[in-house]
């Protein structure tokens, strides 16, 4: 199983001027796969070049894990614990599951594609070169994460916390954002131009490293001039 991401910091920049530094993206070709035995997951377990299909690894925990080259397809993650897990060169394809445990993990050269997942708990975690294309994840908790060359794609975000996280390089293209908080992030280099809706209930002070189109200031416009004060009659 190849991942198919495409070029790197490929993105809608290029018909619309000079941006943002676009994000890179993982090149993820993952080698022959095992089939995972399917005896459970284990804390600090080591799981490398293995296909999970289909587990239900519900309630599980794999907290510290290390997943390298792997590729977990229609998994069940429900309460799945797997906190400061490192999940690398990786390709996670239709997972499904609420409250799964990811705080503190690591992310890297991953894709995720076509998940539901909600109330799913990523507080700092770290996340480098990762795409999250397709799917719907409602309540994604990434409070102090730090993102760096992330591309959300083609998805659907309801109620992402990204309060005091810091996002370098991360791209939302086609992708509804709704009841968004950047509290407190930090933000370079981020394009939202590609997010529609936009909804941010919190934050709005922190998009100076952000871009947007004219159409979102607009949609903006309410919620900016109350948060500076400002009465429109």
């Amino acid at each position: 199983m190849t991942g198919t991401t495409g070029a790197r910091g490929a993105g809608p920049k290029g018909a619309r001027g000079a941006g943002p530094k676009g994000a890179r993206r993982p090149e993820v070709r993952l080698p022959p796969l095992e089939p995972w035995p399917g005896d459970g997951l284990e804390p600090d377990g080591d799981y490398d070049g293995l296909e999970f299909r289909a587990a239900d690894l519900a309630g599980q925990d794999g907290a510290g894990a290390r997943f390298m080259d792997c590729a977990l397809t229609d998994c069940t993650l429900d309460e799945t614990a797997l906190g400061r897990a490192r999940i690398l060169d990786s390709v996670l394809s239709g997972p499904r599951g609420v409250g799964t445990h990811l705080a503190e993990s690591t992310f890297r050269d991953v894709e995720l594609l076509d998940a539901r997942l909600g109330g799913t708990q990523m507080h700092g975690a770290v996340l480098e070169r990762v795409v999250i294309r397709g799917g719907k994840i409602d309540y994604l908790n990434l409070r102090e994460a730090r993102l760096k060359d992330v591309v959300f794609e083609s998805c659907v975000l309801v109620e992402p916390d990204f309060a005091g996280a810091r996002l370098e390089r991360v791209e939302f293209l086609d992708c509804a954002l709704k009841g968004t908080d950047f509290g407190s992030a930090t933000l370079k280099d981020v394009d939202l131009r590609g997010a529609a809706p936009l909804e941010i209930v919190r934050g709005l002070d922190r998009l100076s490293g952000a871009v947007i189109s004219t159409g979102q200031l607009l949609d903006l416009a309410p919620v900016l001039a109350a948060e500076l004060g400002i009465r429109v009659e």
